[in-house]
């Protein structure tokens, strides 16, 4: 899950990277409204974390654009500030949840599987139906009877394409979802990962659209 972090604090962003690291996700750190701005514009990200106390109002303009230009992408606000209308001018504004601080990781973990699976239509922590389906609490794929845990490059590549089964994604797309900036993508890299999960699953797993990407049965 690749994750955009736009937190001024040094030794906050710091922390807040390793945890995230060590959970597994893909981030991409930021300082500023703007540097947050363009990095929304220019790449694919699972979920965002602003932090409501950057200097200035770079914050709430950064999520006020990024709705109206219909980026529906969810934004955690993350926050020191006592001051409840700020926090509640986040909320309408755009954000999908605030997240005070000091937090314990896990409970931003739980926060960020919330909106997301809020975002793909689920109640539960399972998303897709009921043949094929991936819990985003356990990280494991139930595919006809057969379930199994994944790792976190696995578990990324299902979840883009469980979010909205039946949509085609390609190369590009899959990697975008799955690598963050400055990672090396080996040419074939998404080409293996696919063989791992059709040799765990069975062939007709994730299906090749010719000339155009690959998709999932919804």
């Amino acid at each position: 899950m690749r994750v955009l972090l736009v937190e001024e604090d040094l030794q906050i962003g710091q922390n807040l990277l390793r945890a995230l690291k060590n959970a597994e996700c893909s981030v991409d750190w930021v300082r500023d409204g703007n540097a947050g701005s363009v990095a929304i514009n220019t790449a694919y990200y699972a979920v965002v974390l602003l932090d409501l106390g950057l200097s200035g109002a770079g914050e709430i303009d950064l999520l006020r654009a990024l709705r109206a230009a219909g980026n529906d992408v969810p934004v955690l606000i993350l926050t020191a500030l006592d001051d409840l209308e700020t926090r509640v001018h986040g909320l309408d504004v755009g954000a999908d949840d605030c997240v005070p601080k000091p937090f314990e990781v896990r409970e931003l973990l739980a926060r960020i599987r919330a909106v997301l699976r809020r975002k793909a239509g689920y109640a539960t922590p399972r998303i897709g139906g009921e043949s094929l389906n991936l819990d985003l609490e356990k990280r494991m794929l139930c595919c006809n009877g057969v379930a199994s845990s994944l790792s976190a490059r696995e578990f990324a590549l299902m979840h883009a394409f469980l979010e909205k089964p039946g949509m085609i994604l390609s190369r590009g797309q899959l990697e975008d979802r799955l690598y963050g900036w400055g990672k090396e993508v080996e040419s074939n890299a998404i080409d293996v990962l696919i063989h791992t999960m059709r040799k765990k699953f069975g062939q007709s797993l994730i299906r090749n659209v010719r000339g155009l990407g690959w998709t999932v049965a919804h």
